[in-house]
């Protein structure tokens, strides 16, 4: 999955990284796993789907409904994820993203087009999707509030696209680091 670096790892994380996830697991231990919801993943109380296979990045969760429907307009893009019906909405060739303070839960994101590609910039996501650091949902691992994601689609063939990402996070990760899936 990871083509960059090139031996297939997560990059190490910073020093202010790890103490984001210390203190993240420190909140969460002073409450039982069960003593009220907030406790509970974003994907059990069916707020977004299981992993992150709504994205960014879209990652498969490796059991199932990991389909997509993609429905494109002049100006925007649709990306509906066939579990629990997660739906982004991208507008295609805006400039400018909401202004900070606006977190959707799959963060503001804005597309372009590259040649054959449409990039897809995302910052601003939400900070309960940030805080998700369970086995389940492990896509952005204690990330800052100042991650980028930037997903590329290529039509590859016919049936098929290639899908890249990379993530930007210099305050949690000691590098970027860039997927890939087809």
């Amino acid at each position: 999955l990871l083509i960059d670096p090139p031996n297939g790892r997560i990059p190490p994380l910073t020093e202010a990284g790890k103490k984001r996830i210390a203190d993240i697991a420190a909140r969460r231990s002073k409450f039982g796993e069960f003593d009220h919801p907030e406790m509970r993943t974003l994907a059990e109380r069916c707020l977004l789907s299981f992993g992150s296979n709504g994205g960014p990045p879209m990652l498969p969760n490796y059991f199932y409904n990991n389909n997509y429907t993609i429905v494109q307009t002049n100006d925007h893009l649709m990306i509906l994820t066939e579990m629990v019906h997660d739906a982004r909405i991208i507008p295609i060739g805006a400039t400018t993203h909401r202004p900070s303070r606006i977190r959707p839960w799959f963060g503001d994101s804005i597309g372009r087009w590259e040649g054959d590609s449409l990039v897809v910039e995302t910052i601003n996501i939400h900070p309960l999707q940030l805080e998700q650091l369970s086995y389940w949902w492990s896509a952005y691992r204690g990330a800052s509030e100042d991650l980028k994601v930037i997903e590329r689609f290529t039509r590859s063939g016919r049936d098929t696209i290639r899908y890249r990402f990379t993530i930007e996070d210099p305050s949690t990760f000691t590098t970027p680091f860039t997927g890939e899936l087809l």
